[in-house]
């Protein structure tokens, strides 16, 4: 039988960065793009958001021209600024979530199952914060905000990857997506995945329910639980 992949997003689902990642974006941005200091720093909903949308909509706002040298400077700053708040500096900067931990665990060592990553963070910016929550190590690679601005077209990424890092094929049929907002559970069904939901984020148990996942749990404090319900999706 064919293994299973698990695609995680990152922010709501396996960490909160209580803000933190807001911060060095914005702080990125005007280390990047200096000369819109001084300018008002827009709000922003990054619920499901992937990187490249963010930039889009930031150069749009302040006027900077798309191009891939502007987006990559700002991706850079964004690293950076993120690597020196999570990574160099001995203040706690939010959390794993509960039974993210011991769940990455059992997954890892069970051989039906191959786990990987789908968000909306670029692949650097990823891994900084799972190296900050030390679970970077249950991953090798994944479909990031980077690769494409449109979060649903981050599936057949992220299977591709999983693929040629494992040598081995995955199906979206034997494809489960685990998140916690509409935009994972959209994202899920533009490729065929399954998709687990969970109200660790922003959006609340009601909504994410009404948009008909295939399994929802509130959280995945109890991961027994949480390993019972992916087992029974497939």
């Amino acid at each position: 039988m064919a293994r299973r992949l698990i695609l995680f997003d990152i922010d709501g689902t396996l960490v909160d960065t209580m803000g933190a990642g807001l911060v060095s974006l914005q702080n990125g941005f005007y280390t990047a793009f200096p000369e819109c200091e001084g300018r008002e720093f827009p709000p922003l909903d990054l619920g499901g958001a992937t990187d490249s949308g963010v930039a889009g909509f930031l150069f749009d706002h302040f006027a900077i021209e798309h191009s891939p040298e502007a987006r990559e400077r700002f991706f850079h700053s964004y690293a950076d600024d993120l690597a020196s708040r999570f990574l160099k500096s001995d203040e706690i900067r939010g959390r794993a979530l509960p039974g993210v931990l011991p769940l990455l665990d059992a997954l890892s060592k069970d051989d039906r199952y191959e786990i990987a990553l789908l968000t909306g963070n670029t692949m650097r910016g990823a891994f900084i914060k799972l190296e900050r929550y030390e679970m970077d190590h249950h991953f090798q690679t994944g479909g990031f905000g980077d690769d494409h601005a449109d979060r649903n077209r981050l599936g057949p990424i992220a299977l591709a990857r999983a693929a040629e890092v494992h040598r081995e094929t995955f199906v979206a049929e034997n494809t489960l997506v685990v998140g916690d907002t509409l935009k994972d559970i959209y994202c899920a069904r533009a490729f065929g995945a399954k998709v687990l939901a969970v109200s660790t984020g922003t959006v609340s148990a009601e909504v994410l329910e009404a948009a008909a996942p295939d399994a929802f749990l509130s959280n995945l404090a109890e991961s027994e639980e949480a390993l019972t319900r992916i087992e029974a999706l497939f």
